[in-house]
């Protein structure tokens, strides 16, 4: 008597044997012995590692076909939940049964036999199935947005976040979170493209896990990740985390600035060679944009020059070596240099007067908490227009996103004040550092870090009769004046360290100060030895 035929069919979930209860090689051992106990004889095997909760398995398909045309085999399989989770798949198996296409079924943990009571404890099975599968999704659904109305983090944690089992949430790298903030600060200077903030991200150990560059995909997305103000991701939909944000708005809007702008269309770009200082000036002359091209010199060498495009019609303006121009530029900048005696001072002097600002006004803090309020109301009001159906998804979406973005500008400017952060704290403190940068840049021969500073602090750049001038914007022409004054030799106020007797005038009747070659001339009279033993410092 011959063995009946079968077809042996194994399947999991997921490609993770972790979340299965039995992977697809413990199915197979335990349905090959459970063969060879009831003498069946196996004709082909079926593995699929794919879910069964909705039709299109495709190794199924194949299976049910192959039944089909060869007419009287049996399948084995683990449960009946192996085969179906579903209406349909369950529906077609019964029905060949039915045919006597499918002559038995057979399974270690499950009786049947092709009656109508073995059918229909079989279609009791496929419905268990189906209604696991289905109320798992139910709970998996319903604690998705518990987590989100806790504000928990629902995946893997992004770049420069980590996983904390504990809370179940994520919270920021203690290193990689500031070299997140770093590549941003970089981005925004206009001087990036995705593969050298790749090759920035791999020199600071952000890299994929074969050790390799990001790809620029990734790049893209992390500059783009809302995660890093705070928000949490699901279905397209982004809900206010509960976890530490690692970014300030500010600077992820002006990533974003530079984003839109670039995937703006741009010109075909035939300039292959590195000219740091076209797209900055202007022809004094005729206004139209100034080029650059290579030109060799009579003993060979080759030189960069700059020269008017004459796009508008007849200029006279003749060429300017590249080296002429970075001189002219150096001397420019000098107006506003100051050395790193005065610049580290005035950052200590600023850091004190912020210290004493303290808090914001309450009214600037209620101002603030009622923008809000008003925001959170509009979120409200935009909720349930969008579940009553007023408004399309799309545009639901789009309005929310802007909303919430927002409200966490404003939340970080709530936050500012508490801390007693003055909106004119960072605008000085960036003028210091200006002037300090342009005392460096004298001696430098970085051509590119020169354009991106004109670029950044110079107003009209143009190139009139080989003369390259730019103008400053009123804090910078204050510092230049300043500066003007100290070297000309007009009265400044002078700290009383390194000072003489003989240096010190008192040319003021509230005490001020000056040198005595400052102001040699303008005083009425040397202030004797008595009275400087006696006046207050």
């Amino acid at each position: 008597m011959s063995k009946p035929k079968y077809f042996l069919y194994a399947r999991k979930s997921t490609e993770d044997d972790n979340k299965q209860v039995m992977s697809i090689e413990a199915q197979l051992v335990e349905l090959r012995e459970f063969a060879r106990r009831e003498n069946l004889e196996i004709v082909r095997e079926f593995q699929e590692s794919k879910s069964a909760k909705t039709p299109g398995r495709p190794v199924f398909k194949k299976m049910m076909e192959e039944i089909e045309e060869e007419k009287s085999i049996g399948i084995l399989a683990w449960h009946p939940d192996r085969l179906a989770r579903n209406s349909v798949d369950g529906g077609k198996i019964i029905y060949l049964i039915d045919q006597e296409t499918i002559s038995s079924l057979r399974f270690p943990t499950f009786w049947f036999e092709p009656t109508p009571q073995g059918l229909f404890m079989l279609q009791v099975a496929f419905g268990q199935s189906k209604y696991y599968s289905d109320n798992l999704s139910q709970n998996t659904k319903r604690g998705m947005r518990q987590k989100l109305r806790r504000g928990e983090w629902l995946t893997r944690a992004p770049l420069g976040y980590v996983n904390n089992q504990k809370t179940r949430n994520i919270e920021p790298h203690p290193v990689y979170s500031k070299v997140i903030v770093k590549a941003f600060r970089e981005y925004i200077k206009g001087t990036h493209t995705y593969e050298s903030l790749a090759e920035f991200l791999a020199q600071h150990n952000l890299t994929t896990r074969g050790g390799t560059p990001l790809g620029k995909a990734s790049i893209r997305r992390m500059l783009t990740n809302r995660a890093y103000l705070g928000f949490v991701k699901y279905k397209d939909e982004w809900y206010e985390g509960s976890f530490e944000p690692i970014l300030p708005s500010k600077l992820f809007e002006a990533v974003q600035d530079v984003l839109e702008d670039r995937s703006r269309p741009q010109g075909t770009k035939r300039n292959k060679h590195t000219f740091h200082f076209t797209g900055i000036f202007r022809c004094g002359e005729c206004e139209s944009m100034i080029t650059a091209q290579w030109a060799t010199g009579k003993s060979g060498h080759r030189y960069r020059y700059y020269r008017c495009t004459k796009k508008r019609g007849d200029c006279s303006q003749s060429y300017l070596r590249e080296g002429v121009l970075v001189s002219q530029v150096q001397e420019k900048l000098q107006t506003i240099a100051l050395h790193d005696q005065y610049t580290d001072w005035m950052m200590k002097k600023v850091d004190v007067w912020e210290k004493e600002e303290g808090k914001e006004s309450r009214s600037a803090l209620h101002a603030l908490s009622s923008k809000i309020k008003e925001s959170e109301e509009r979120m409200e009001k935009l909720v349930d227009m969008h579940l009553e159906g007023d408004i399309p998804k799309q545009i639901y979406l789009k309005k929310k996103d802007t909303l919430m973005r927002s409200i966490s500008s404003l939340s970080e400017k709530k936050k500012e004040c508490k801390e007693g952060k003055k909106e004119w704290v960072e605008p000085v403190r960036n003028l210091i550092l200006d002037t300090k940068q342009a005392n460096i840049l004298k001696d430098s021969r970085d051509l590119e870090q020169i354009s991106s500073f004109v670029q950044k602090i110079g107003t009209n750049p143009t190139i009139y009769d080989k003369s390259v001038t730019f103008s400053f914007p009123s804090p910078y022409q204050f510092v230049a004046k300043r500066r003007a004054d100290l070297l000309s030799g007009a009265p400044v106020a002078q700290s009383s360290e390194n000072l003489s007797k003989q240096e010190v005038l008192y040319c003021d009747p509230n005490g001020n100060r000056t040198r005595v070659s400052a102001v040699r001339g303008r005083c009425p009279r040397p202030l004797d030895d008595g009275a400087s033993s006696t006046a207050k410092e």
